[in-house]
C-alpha cells in the first residue's frame, strides 16, 4: 500500500493525500477499534479537540474523494484515534476512518443502537457489532454499508442485552 503524505496547512489543519480509495485500508483489529472508542469517549469528555484534518483519497481511476472533518466532535475522535494508532499509517487511518463510520452508523441508524447500552458512564458495544465494523470494507465516502452490516449482524446472536434499541432505558 503506497504512503500516505501528510501536510500542515497554514491553518493548523492536518491534510492527509491517500492513492486509493477508503475500501482498501485493512481491516483493523476489533481491541484496537475498542480501545479508539474508549480514547475517543475520554478524549470528548477531557474537551481535547484534536486539529481539523481532510483526507484526499485518490482511486485507481483518478476519482477523487475529499472528507474534511472540521466540526468540534470529529475532530476530538479523529484525534483520539491518532493518539492510539498514528492515522498517517494506513493501518492507524483505517482505526480512525472505522471508529467514525461506527459513529455514524449509531447516530443514523436505528436498528444499530439495539448494538450498543448506552449509559451515562459510557456506552457498551456489542461484540458482534465492533467485531464486523473492525473487518467490514468501508465505501468509497469512507462509511460501512449499512444493509451488509445489517445482514451480518442479524445471522448472529442476538444484540446485547439492555441496547438503546431494545426498550431498556438509556
Amino acid at each position: 500500500m503506497s504512503p500516505i503524505q501528510v501536510g500542515l496547512a497554514a491553518d493548523g489543519t492536518l491534510t492527509y493525500a491517500i492513492a486509493h480509495a477508503p475500501a482498501a485500508l485493512p481491516p483493523v483489529l476489533k481491541r484496537d477499534l475498542q480501545r479508539a472508542w474508549d480514547e475517543a469517549r475520554q478524549a470528548a469528555l477531557d474537551h481535547r479537540v484534536g486539529p481539523g484534518r481532510a483526507f484526499r483519497f485518490t482511486r485507481a481511476d483518478g476519482e477523487v474523494t475529499t472528507m474534511a472533518l472540521t466540526d468540534w466532535d470529529a475532530m476530538c475522535w479523529a484525534g483520539a484515534a491518532d493518539a492510539t494508532n498514528p492515522i498517517s499509517g494506513s493501518y492507524g487511518l483505517s482505526v480512525c476512518l472505522r471508529l467514525l463510520a461506527l459513529i455514524d452508523l449509531l447516530a443514523g441508524a436505528a436498528w444499530a443502537k439495539a448494538y450498543a447500552r448506552i449509559t451515562r458512564t459510557g456506552t457498551e458495544l456489542d461484540p458482534a457489532l465492533l467485531r464486523l465494523a473492525a473487518e467490514a470494507v468501508l465505501d468509497d465516502d469512507g462509511r460501512f454499508d449499512a444493509r451488509a452490516l445489517r445482514a451480518s449482524l442479524a445471522r448472529l446472536p442476538h444484540p446485547i442485552e439492555g441496547g438503546a434499541g431494545t426498550g431498556a432505558p438509556a
